[in-house]
């Protein structure tokens, strides 16, 4: 049953992963979406808590150092695509996986047999193939400090909730405390860096919209329009957050009946959808490196399914 927890987590995650991949492609302030992201999952978790009478044990609070883990993962990808390659922080954020089965063995003893660490490094490969780019070389390695950042905290996510199910945790209040906490530090961090953010996205606009007064002006109406006020930043960041809570919902139960690393490498196959996704909508061929890992990925996946 893991699995299939695992994968409709892989496929939440995968959706918000296409959505995120959407929103990045419009001047948005992305601190102040991922406040309405996790506000999003932080009501949805609070209301679900009361409706369904889960408890308010003190395992819960697992969940502030989940909300501080996924804060501080987030936040140091995001960095490293600012300042580095985005294959090099990509090929990290698909590593988390390795983090956690390493964990999972020096914390818990947990242990895999043969064909699920053979199942568990098919899996990494794949996603591993998926997002490999031409572009990387050892003399590229800007954001590298940042992409390693983001697979540790990735990790420490991941195993902090499988250690909230290890203390019969209740999913829902866990999720609320995890969200909360990612809330309110993402709500600081765009107060601190907000005015500063919104004079640099103001300056660009109006410089675009200069250029394009010169060329008829169609340009710079169309870069107006496109700039989003904070209510629907945050309106948007609401709709996201129904694809995060939705795996964060999956994902936990997933860890409390499955092995850790398992269940973290078949989640970071959702990197297949947001493949899917991208090659769809720009028409371009899959690379023969992305056929690979696509068919390693399923191969690993079906490799599970058959040694459970």
């Amino acid at each position: 049953m893991w699995l299939v927890y695992a994968l409709l987590a892989a496929c939440c995650f995968g959706a918000r992963g296409i959505l995120y991949h959407w929103t990045s492609q419009r001047p948005i302030d992305r601190n102040f979406m991922l406040f309405g992201v996790f506000t999003s999952g932080a009501v949805i978790s609070f209301i679900g808590t009361f409706v369904s009478g889960q408890q308010w044990t003190w395992p819960v609070a697992a969940g502030i150092l989940m909300g501080i883990f996924s804060f501080t993962a987030n936040a140091s990808m995001y960095r490293g695509f600012a300042v580095g390659k985005a294959s090099i922080i990509a090929i990290f954020t698909g590593l988390p996986s390795i983090v956690v089965a390493a964990l999972a063995y020096l914390l818990w003893g947990e242990t895999l047999t043969a064909w699920q660490f053979v199942a568990l490094i098919i899996i990494i490969c794949g996603v591993l193939c998926i997002q490999y780019s031409d572009d990387m070389s050892l003399n590229n390695l800007q954001g590298l400090k940042w992409g390693i950042l983001a697979m540790l905290f990735f990790g420490f996510n991941d195993t902090m909730g499988k250690q909230a199910m290890l203390w019969e945790a209740d999913v829902l209040p866990t999720l609320v405390c995890m969200f909360s906490t990612g809330a309110i530090l993402f709500l600081t961090r765009w107060y601190l860096n907000g005015r500063k953010t919104a004079s640099a996205a103001a300056a660009a606009i109006a410089k675009q919209e200069t250029a394009a007064s010169s060329e008829g002006g169609t340009a710079g109406a169309g870069a107006a329009a496109a700039t989003w006020p904070l209510k629907k930043v945050f309106a948007w960041g609401l709709v996201v957050g129904l694809t995060n809570v939705s795996g964060m919902i999956f994902i936990l139960p997933a860890f409390k009946l499955g092995v850790t690393g398992l269940v973290s490498a078949v989640v970071a196959s959702n990197v297949l959808m947001i493949l899917f996704y991208t090659r769809i909508t720009t028409r371009i061929k899959f690379t023969r490196l992305e056929f690979t890992g696509i068919i390693l990925a399923f191969s690993g996946i079906i490799l599970l399914r058959l040694f459970m």
